[in-house]
């Protein structure tokens, strides 16, 4: 049970966005080959994230122009 009782706030939405990224880096860095996870790697986990309201199509057309 969540202990905001049910309430939606700023500062709970971004640390779960937080604890989200910080799992993305983990599953890459646990699949790169080599020592370090190269910063273009990092880059891509990172910058590669739906943004709210935008459909993976209109991402990707970005992304194309």
């Amino acid at each position: 049970m969540s202990s905001t009782g049910g309430r939606s706030g700023g500062h709970d939405d971004a640390a779960l966005d937080e604890i989200e990224l910080a799992g993305e880096l983990m599953i890459a860095a646990t699949s790169s080959t080599g020592d370090r996870l190269p910063t273009e790697r990092i880059d891509e986990v990172l910058l590669d994230r739906p943004e709210p309201g935008r459909t993976d199509a209109s991402r990707s057309a970005a992304w194309d122009s």
